[in-house]
């Protein structure tokens, strides 16, 4: 197996950082990692350059998108899909942290074992303890509310790999060969939201099947990667592409077996800020960080253990 790994940035070093540091505690090789920096404006490029140099010291191939704006989550996959070689691929945003060093190669073999699945999410829990589930994924209502599915539940709860209707892009694995099938992620859905349901939809379409497997965990400071950006209006792209979702698929989930409408309500649970833990404790395995002495790491990448 041969894998891809495309993560987005925009500002919010600090997530970038952590979440890269659990990157390299990725077992699976080959393994390639492809940044997409989103024209961020704060040390961001400073801490891709200082990842670019630890990852080629054990072993992964390395490619930086450097963007002078953000173009956008949709965009920015796509472009990142360009360079991907990996038999799988996989995404994860900023704002993640791997649980476990063989996360990749467990999703694969799942990939490899069921002929029919496209996309296999993991459980994304809450960092804060004591690391509820925040979505394991995801279900759609006859009206096409979208319900994360065990959101709130202990860690625990849920632990059975089982088919469902679409994930989110947060963290998932894919095989390329879906994306050669039916294409990229749609860019109508431009610059972010439902894209990700868009396209597990459109695999579906395609013959193909969607799974969770929560015996593979990734942790997520949910809502962070894409957060704050001034140059995009969230409620509006949110609510127009719901639109445009519903325009598309609401004939196919109309049909299907997804929650009730009450069911599939919003709960807005309690976030926790990467400053308020110590988020090295969530990774997996011990790293000595070849200029770990600091000579080649920039100064956010230079703070105590715990940020």
């Amino acid at each position: 197996m041969s894998f891809s790994l495309v993560i987005l940035h925009h500002d919010k070093s600090a997530y970038s950082r952590a979440c890269l540091e659990s990157v390299l505690r990725c077992s699976a090789r080959p393994l390639q990692i492809v940044n997409v920096d989103n024209g961020s404006t704060d040390q961001t490029p400073q801490v891709l350059k200082w990842f670019e140099i630890e990852a080629t010291q054990i072993g992964l191939e390395v490619e930086t998108l450097r963007f002078e704006t953000n173009i956008g989550a949709v965009r920015g996959r796509n472009q990142a899909l360009k360079v991907a070689r990996g038999e799988f691929i996989a995404f994860l945003d900023n704002d993640t942290l791997i649980a476990q060093s063989d996360w990749l190669e467990k999703l694969g073999y799942f990939l490899e074992f069921t002929a029919d699945c496209a996309v296999v999410a993991p459980k994304l829990l809450f960092p804060g303890a004591p690391h509820d589930i925040e979505c394991c994924g995801a279900a759609v209502s006859p009206r096409g509310k979208i319900q994360y599915l065990g959101r709130g539940q202990a860690r625990g709860a849920i632990d059975e790999k089982r088919e469902i209707q679409c994930a989110i892009s947060a963290a998932w694995l894919m095989r390329r060969e879906v994306v050669d099938q039916i294409g990229a992620l749609d860019e109508a859905f431009s610059p972010v939201q439902y894209e990700d349901l868009d396209f597990c939809y459109r695999a579906r379409a395609a013959g193909w099947t969607i799974w969770c497997a929560p015996d593979v965990e990734v942790f997520h400071f949910e809502h962070t990667t894409t957060a704050g950006s001034g140059d995009i209006n969230f409620a509006y792209v949110t609510a127009k592409n719901g639109v445009l979702f519903k325009k598309r698929w609401g004939a196919t989930f109309a049909l299907e077996n997804g929650p009730s409408e009450e069911e599939a309500g919003w709960q807005n649970l309690p976030k926790t800020a990467i400053e308020n833990i110590d988020w090295r404790a969530l990774l997996p395995g011990d790293l000595n960080l070849n200029s770990a002495s600091g000579a080649n790491r920039p100064e956010i990448c230079k703070q105590s253990e715990s940020p």
